[in-house]
């Protein structure tokens, strides 16, 4: 996604902002559910990116917009994630956030990057 934005001469704060939302959502879909799928659509103003996992969803999504909470295993704690910033992160540096969730099927986070 970098490169092609980079590419077509998108701003690099723009670029930056569209990286740090993902790398946040891809974590987020590593440590919970075990992977999951990126979809990125780059649109003539905005970058619109879909991480989707078959994970165990989000029980409470106003609790895990809370900086600081999290339910990260230990193992992933070990390797210095878990500090419950992903969810916060992603809407801190996207233009918009959408969460679905349904406990037990997965979860949906779509952002929006406008450049």
């Amino acid at each position: 996604m970098k490169k092609m934005l980079t590419r077509i001469g998108v701003r690099p704060e723009s670029i930056k902002r569209a990286a740090i939302a993902m790398y946040e959502a891809e974590i987020n879909a590593v440590i919970h559910a075990r992977g999951g799928k990126a979809i990125v659509m780059i649109l003539p103003d905005s970058v619109r990116i879909e991480i989707v996992d078959q994970g165990p969803g989000i029980p409470d999504v106003d609790l895990a917009m809370k900086e600081g909470y999290s339910t990260a295993p230990d193992t992933a704690r070990e390797m210095g994630f878990g500090a419950g910033m992903g969810l916060p992160n992603i809407k801190k540096h996207s233009d918009e956030m959408k969460i679905d969730t349904e406990v037990g099927k997965g979860t949906t986070v779509t952002i929006i990057v406008r450049f």
